[in-house]
């Protein structure tokens, strides 16, 4: 199944997602489109905050969850390259969703469709420098549609954020995407 994953380049995909030079290739990269919020502005010291990177699938494409149905299936991971002063705490991954697709009609796929958000909880530590920083993230994933998978790719997150002493004061934004419940899977 590999090799028929890896061996299939031309797809049928939104005009979207379609590269630069036509012709139906597909750049993954262009499949799937992350965006990402934080939890609270500005950022105190000594307080955890979490970032929200909110990811849109292109119609007609899936990702693997977190946690693939088979080994040999690659796993969507967020991971930070945190500046000194910052700590991480827990990503989150929301659960994918079972579905099956004519390369494997025997078995339910545990995926990601549509749009899912996945999340990091932080701390800014004392040491974190005043002012403004910038996180980097890498959104790690592979985009299949009914009939091939893409090649796994690698995208940039950038999330910029700014530091306050601690006990400043600070103020929850983006309330739709982060709740008290958030949990650890």
């Amino acid at each position: 199944m590999l090799a028929l994953a890896g061996a299939l380049a031309v797809l049928f995909a939104p005009s979207g997602a379609r590269s630069q030079g036509g012709a139906g290739l597909v750049n993954p990269a262009t499949v799937v489109k992350p965006q990402a919020y934080v939890s609270t502005e500005p950022v105190a010291k000594g307080k955890e905050f979490q970032i929200a990177v909110v990811v849109d699938i292109a119609r007609g494409f899936h990702m693997n969850s977190h946690k693939p149905s088979d080994e040999y299936l690659i796993p969507t991971s967020l991971t930070a390259q945190l500046p000194a002063g910052f700590q991480l705490a827990d990503t989150l991954y929301p659960e994918g969703k079972l579905e099956k697709f004519s390369f494997s009609p025997n078995k339910a796929l545990d995926v990601y469709t549509g749009t899912v958000t996945l999340k990091m909880r932080l701390m800014a530590q004392g040491n974190a420098p005043l002012g403004p920083a910038t996180i980097p993230l890498t959104l790690r994933y592979q985009a299949c549609n009914d009939a091939a998978c893409l090649p796994p790719v690698k995208v940039p997150v950038t999330v910029p954020v700014t530091i306050a002493a601690a006990g400043a004061k600070t103020q929850a934004v983006h309330p739709e995407l982060f709740s008290a419940t958030d949990k650890k899977s």
